[in-house]
C-alpha cells in the first residue's frame, strides 16, 4: 500500500472532513482514502452527442418550427478549359 502526505490542505476543508468522518464514524483518515478511491473508481460516460445534448436540453419546450429562406438555383459552376 502506498501513502501520500498531502499539504497546503485550507483549515476549512480539514474542519468539513473532520465533522464528515465523525458523522460516519470513521477516522479523518479512514474519510479520507473512501472519498479518494469513489472519486478514482467514478465511471465515465461516453462523451455525449452534441445534437442529442441540445434535444435532451430543451425537450420539455417542445419543438419550434422556422421559417426557412428559399434557396436560389446553383451557380453554374467554373469551366477551366
Amino acid at each position: 500500500m502506498a501513502s501520500i502526505t498531502i499539504r497546503n490542505l485550507d483549515d476549512e476543508v480539514k474542519t468539513r472532513l473532520r465533522v464528515r468522518a465523525a458523522q460516519h464514524n470513521r477516522s479523518m483518515e479512514e474519510e479520507a482514502r473512501l472519498i479518494l478511491s469513489e472519486a478514482v473508481y467514478v465511471e465515465r460516460q461516453e462523451p455525449t452527442n452534441l445534437t442529442a445534448f441540445t434535444r435532451e436540453c430543451f425537450a420539455h419546450i417542445g419543438g419550434v418550427e422556422l421559417d426557412l429562406p428559399k434557396r436560389d438555383a446553383m451557380r453554374e459552376p467554373p469551366r477551366f478549359s
